[in-house]
């Protein structure tokens, strides 16, 4: 199983707002480092839903089942999947709690699914703390605001 390591992040101007991800891709074959990055955005959407939709666009690049490390500054991403959430959302019909809907259902759904396909391990990475790629992955974000925004 190849060895992925995903970078992701998102961003919002305004919230909702203008949004766009960025992701970085790195994988290593015969010592050299492979790269690949992506980055897009909406018209009108939420910083949430641009970190889910980073996270995914990273996992829909993989052309086979890999072995993914995942680095994320957000704790709604990375807290739940990690934690269960998102799981025991998608269990109880999409419910957090007995009042409250889970948000981002649409998303959550494919994001669940590609971590069915992939073995990936979601890491929490300080955002704005000179991560160099998580770093990219924020302007990678912001251009593509900048971008829509024209």
């Amino acid at each position: 199983m190849k060895k992925i390591i995903l970078y992701s992040d998102g961003a919002c101007s305004g919230n909702p707002g203008p949004g766009g991800y960025g992701t970085v891709l790195l994988f290593t074959a015969k010592n050299k480092i492979h790269r690949k990055e992506l980055s897009g955005g909406e018209k009108s959407t939420t910083n949430n839903r641009m970190e889910l939709t980073a996270a995914i666009k990273g996992l829909q690049a993989l052309k086979e089942p890999c072995e993914v490390e995942l680095f994320s500054d957000s704790k709604y991403v990375v807290d739940a999947v990690n934690k269960g959430w998102a799981k025991r959302w998608q269990a109880n019909n999409w419910q957090r709690n007995k009042t409250d809907k889970a948000l981002n259902v649409d998303l959550w759904e494919v994001l669940l699914d590609l971590l069915q396909q992939h073995k990936v391990t979601c890491n929490w990475v300080k955002g704005h703390a000179d991560n160099e790629e998580n770093e990219r992955c924020d302007l990678l974000a912001k251009q593509a605001i900048a971008e829509l925004k024209q």
